[in-house]
């Protein structure tokens, strides 16, 4: 079987932002998490995402941001920055900030709480990959947007030379085949626990959440799948479930960076209106963890 391509690698993470005690934006922190989560094996980052705390943080802090990690790894791994709104406007800018700021490429969610039709959805996307020369990853997540990518919208935006991966948090196998099947966009798990079951039907890889933590664990589950080893692949999804699962519990941001601190990684607190994670929580969270192999007391297995 010939490995489906991965313009972005095949392991990211939607990485957090790292905030000081105070709630200030930690740069120093940002590039130090960017360069431990790369020295774990993924690919790229993705800075400025939904687990990135984007709809709290300001276009500078999304600029500074970007700038401080691209200056951390450098080549190391591909950076994609989030510009997704719900202003098409707004999300013009976002991406020509980040190509400035030196991103690799785009992550664009759909728009947000407007709710608008699929003619609007192509027309928003279209407008923001015509802003830059990046490559464009697409993020389908209607739990959070309030609006499906349907199939037609997916082939349509296809078309554009730009647009060539999606970030699936859609959850629905059928559609998702059929639109690997009428086009050439790569897709990538976005929703940890379906990695295994999005390689079956031909996706490239994951952005993940999870990853923070398990990024090795993940990619030895996708090259086992891509090299023909199923029994292997199937064997460590059972093992990593309870941490693909397990980190969203409550919700992945609050999680992910609650693990951070007790690692003695840079993380801080959430920002309203998130909230920090409970002692209860947090108990969950390691026995979760644990189960997968990981150990916040003493790093990952």
């Amino acid at each position: 079987m010939t490995p489906p391509v991965a313009p972005f690698g095949r392991v990211l993470t939607a990485m957090v932002t790292p905030f000081t005690a105070e709630g200030a934006l930690d740069l120093d922190g940002a590039q130090a998490l960017a360069r431990h989560l790369v020295d774990q094996g993924n690919d790229g980052l993705v800075i400025s995402g939904t687990t990135g705390e984007s709809p709290a943080t300001s276009d500078r802090e999304k600029t500074d941001l970007l700038h401080a990690v691209v200056g951390a790894i450098g080549d190391r791994c591909t950076v994609l920055a989030g510009v997704g709104t719900s202003d098409t406007a707004h999300s013009v800018e976002l991406a020509r900030a980040a190509a400035s700021a030196g991103a690799a490429g785009l992550l664009l969610v759909t728009p947000y709480y407007n709710k608008p039709p699929q003619a609007g959805v192509v027309a928003h996307c279209r407008a923001v990959a015509d802003t830059t020369e990046l490559p464009v990853m697409l993020y389908d997540i209607p739990g959070r947007s309030g609006i499906p990518m349907t199939t037609d919208t997916l082939v349509t935006l296809a078309a554009h030379p730009r647009i060539v991966a999606v970030k699936d948090a859609k959850l629905d196998l059928e559609a998702t085949s059929w639109v690997l099947k009428r086009t050439e966009l790569a897709y990538y798990c976005g929703h940890d626990p379906w990695t295994l079951p999005l390689l079956s039907i031909g996706a490239a890889g994951v952005v993940g959440t999870s990853t923070h933590f398990t990024a090795g664990g993940t990619r030895e589950l996708i090259d086992a799948f891509l090299t023909g080893d199923l029994a292997r692949a199937r064997k460590l999804h059972e093992q990593l479930l309870p941490a693909y699962s397990g980190i969203f519990r409550t919700q992945g941001t609050i999680l992910v960076k609650a693990a951070l601190r007790e690692l003695g990684r840079p993380a801080g607190p959430v920002r309203l209106p998130l909230v920090d994670a409970t002692g209860d929580e947090v108990a969950q969270l390691r026995a979760d963890l644990a189960d997968a192999g990981i150990d916040l007391g003493g790093g990952s297995a």
